[in-house]
């Protein structure tokens, strides 16, 4: 099984993230979302396999979401938008396998993944 990590290696929810996947013998495509910012299409596959809602995936502690403050969390095109003028403001980490995709918060959340293949 193959897991795609969109990861920033400078957080450590998303190393651990990773560690734990490596741990359980996942062969992982890392992808550095902040140097390969995700295209509008992306986001938009990405989040249909996400158990989770807009409001989730958005960085909201983030300086730069003062300037989308007043968007509706709940707008998948909103989201989006901002997302791709602000990379960093996508949460942190995400595992996707293709069919599903969880957020990694806390770190082994990922593992239900794993979990889902038995």
């Amino acid at each position: 099984m193959a897991i795609t990590l969109y990861h920033n290696p400078r957080c450590s929810k998303s190393r651990q993230a990773l560690a734990l996947l490596e741990e359980h013998g996942v062969e992982v495509t890392v992808r550095r979302y902040l140097d390969e910012p995700l295209s509008e299409e992306e986001l938009r596959d990405l989040m249909s396999r996400l158990d989770a809602d807009g409001e989730a995936l958005v960085r909201t502690q983030e300086a730069e979401w003062q300037e989308f403050e007043d968007i509706d969390l709940q707008d998948q095109e909103e989201v989006i938008r901002a997302i791709v003028s602000y990379p960093k403001l996508m949460e942190r980490p995400i595992a996707d396998d293709g069919k599903r995709a969880v957020i990694g918060r806390p770190p082994e959340d990922v593992l239900a993944l794993l979990h889902a293949k038995d």
